[in-house]
């Protein structure tokens, strides 16, 4: 090759490398020109977060949060998803989004594949009512009949709370119809105005919906709400999550955005005449429509976040821990109806996903006193007394799923496994603070039938008197009845007389109310 060839390839290696670099520079220099003569030079940085039209997220998304948090440096974005929860995660996992709002098991389904992208930094609301089951009471009055209701079929959005819900009644309430992946009752929908449309066109029996379908279903002659979650605590949960190199790399503007919605939700609970105003002009819903979904979702505040779902104690207070609770109980509904076969987490351990060190710096910062959350232990709440016949006019909800209670031979005295089986049954009852609680015990069909009614009765008054004492349970709250051998089990096709004596013997807690 020639000195002369070589020469020319050399100047046109470096023109397209000069066009190049200017085509690379100008917008830099463009940027940076931009920003230093406009008021934009006083930007810290864009904050993007990942969301759906929940009523609950409309705070932390709405004009006002916008407003403070440019004055504070940052520009806001909230993308919605239309819920597809997992493209959420992979553009939270690629850095597209700094944040992501999510419910508790959308978060462990989605991110799980992922490795967990994200960590869980405050608490934004709980479902208190924005979601129920409803159904046609002629057709399903209770929970009890959903197992061997021939026929049935259940209308819900799928991938959302609703089937959510329907997974955690199936767990708790050991239902194993509602935990099948590919079941006949199924009815899929998209959206609960969907649902909604199906129940009242009788093609389904029930519906999962949330409002403001919930509110015009009940509205409906012979509608009637079977659960719903403004009986519930803990189950339905939406957290905030952060891109974890995001917070490691800029903890102040995860620390901004944290103290600027605490702010903004705090001036609307202040002003909630304001909040409906602002929704309503945001979503073009009317007013009735917006109360009732208002009315459905529990904004979590900063005392709330860190007394009560973070575990942070200022003063030595033992504090609780709701999130972490949270985590445990969910991933056990999510393995129970099979979308997982182990825990999500590794070694089972949910401080793998939370951070609580944002919330408690601003939480002790603000140094609120003892309990300052204002919210007691759903397990402590106190019921009125009723009498023999207020007792006999309740109607069942559903009786718990419980693993046999050990008790010693013979005896009404519990055995350590029996007390274990207790405190988890307790577990499950924080989920539900608003029922009354029925313990039932029922023995064998062998030996007298007054001494078995006793022995039944006496077991029955144990396990309420171990609720009562070691979890302040209300003693207005719980009654228990001995039934002897006089309600057997249905005996199993093929089981044996030793495997049916065997489940006899129980001890049963079932949910009852006045409003169902």
């Amino acid at each position: 090759m020639s000195g002369h060839l070589k020469a020319v390839i050399v100047l046109l290696v470096l023109g397209v490398a000069g066009i190049l670099g200017v085509r690379w520079v100008l917008p830099v220099f463009q940027e940076s020109e931009q920003r230093q003569t406009s008021d934009a030079r006083s930007t810290k940085g864009a904050l993007r977060i990942g969301m759906d039209n929940w009523v609950g997220y409309f705070p932390l998304c709405s004009p006002r949060m916008r407003r403070q948090l440019r004055q504070a440096g940052y520009v806001l974005t909230c993308e919605n998803d239309e819920a597809d929860y997992r493209a959420r995660f992979e553009r939270l996992d690629a850095g597209e989004l700094q944040f992501a709002l999510t419910t508790v098991d959308a978060f462990l389904l989605n991110a799980a594949p992922l490795g967990f992208p994200g960590t869980i930094v405050a608490v934004i609301d709980e479902s208190k009512g924005g979601d129920a089951l409803v159904a046609r009471q002629q057709e399903l009055a209770g929970i009890g009949e959903i197992q061997d209701k021939s026929g049935l079929h259940i209308a819900f959005t799928p991938a959302s709370p609703s089937e959510y819900l329907l997974k955690a009644i199936g767990s708790h309430f050991d239902i194993p119809r509602l935990r099948e992946r590919r079941g006949r009752w199924r009815s899929e929908t998209s959206g609960s105005s969907a649902a909604l449309k199906q129940l009242l066109g009788g093609k389904v029996q029930a519906a999962v919906l949330w409002e403001p379908d919930v509110s015009r279903a009940l509205a409906e002659p012979g509608m009637v709400k079977l659960i719903g979650t403004a009986d519930t605590d803990r189950l339905i949960v939406d957290v905030l999550v952060v891109n974890r190199d995001f917070a490691r790399e800029q903890p102040e503007a995860v620390r901004t955005l944290l103290d600027t919605y605490f702010r903004v939700l705090q001036e609307y609970r202040d002003q909630p005449q304001q909040l409906h105003g602002d929704v309503v002009a945001s979503t073009g819903l009317r007013p009735d429509q917006v109360g009732s979904m208002l009315r459905g979702v529990d904004c979590v505040g900063l005392n709330e976040n860190g007394a009560v779902w973070f575990g942070v104690s200022p003063s030595g207070v033992l504090p609780e821990q709701g999130l972490v609770e949270t985590i445990i109980a969910t991933s056990r509904i999510l393995v129970e109806s099979g979308d997982f076969a182990q825990d999500p987490l590794r070694d089972g351990d949910p401080y793998r996903i939370t951070n609580r060190e944002f919330v408690a710096d601003l939480y002790l910062r603000l140094a609120p006193p003892a309990d300052a959350s204002g919210r007691a232990d759903p397990l402590a709440r106190a019921f009125p007394p009723l009498d023999d016949a207020g007792w006999g006019r309740l109607q069942e909800v559903g009786t718990l799923k419980v693993q046999p209670i050990g008790f010693r031979r013979g005896t009404a005295e519990l055995a350590f496994e029996g007390k274990r089986e207790i405190d988890r049954i307790a577990a499950l009852l924080r989920h539900y603070p608003n029922f009354r609680i029925l313990v039932k015990g029922h023995s064998g069909l062998r030996g007298e039938p007054a001494a078995n009614r006793l022995l039944s009765q006496e077991r029955a008054e144990a396990v309420g008197r171990y609720l009562r004492v070691t979890f302040d349970i209300d003693t207005n709250r719980v009654r228990a009845l001995g039934f002897g051998a006089s309600q057997p089990l249905p005996r199993r096709p093929g089981e044996s007389d030793r495997a049916y004596a065997y489940r006899l013997p129980r001890v049963e807690i079932a949910l009852v109310s006045e409003a169902y």
